[in-house]
């Protein structure tokens, strides 16, 4: 055997050694890879999982919070609709109250209608519708008299005033 078979064959042995090795630490690396990616999977999810679970803790609040606010918008709306419903009704009840006379007030004026109308018929029967107006220049006072009657007073200047 020569030297350079010699050499050869150690030179063979060694990358076979090294060869050996590698796989040795390509098997390791490859297993240390795989638990590494283990331990990342787990740890995302984890990460994950806390988020979702954070985010689900969040959006509860916030819809817990948003059915309060609108129970709330909701009782506001109502004592808004109920308070504008009673003014506008106050407000017509109230004029109306206030412009139309109560009973003894129509009762007090139907009496005075009736008296007054009692008064115009007694007035009426005595002559009382007179025609008085202004005449001339002056707007003197005038009444239309009853030629026909025959005249009064000393000097003949009263006249019967004609009633209708």
């Amino acid at each position: 055997m020569d030297n350079t078979t010699m050499q050869l064959g150690l030179l063979m042995e060694a990358a076979q050694t090294h060869q050996k090795s590698a796989e040795s630490i390509l098997r390791k690396l490859k297993a240390t890879t795989n638990d590494l990616a283990t331990i990342v999977r787990d740890e995302v999810r984890n990460a994950i999982v806390s988020e979702i679970q954070s985010l689900e803790a969040d959006s509860k609040r916030a819809s817990t919070a948003l059915r309060e606010v609108q129970r709330a918008a909701s009782v506001r709306v109502l004592i808004w609709s109920v308070g504008i419903t009673t003014l506008c009704s106050a407000i017509p009840l109230l004029l109306t109250c206030w412009m139309i006379p109560s009973r003894g007030e129509i009762a007090a004026l139907r009496a005075r209608h009736d008296e007054l109308a009692t008064k115009i018929a007694s007035l009426e029967e005595r002559g009382g519708r007179i025609d008085l107006r202004r005449c001339g220049a002056g707007a003197r006072l005038c009444v239309r008299v009853d030629r026909k009657a025959p005249t009064y007073g000393e000097q003949s200047d009263y006249l019967v005033v004609r009633g209708y």
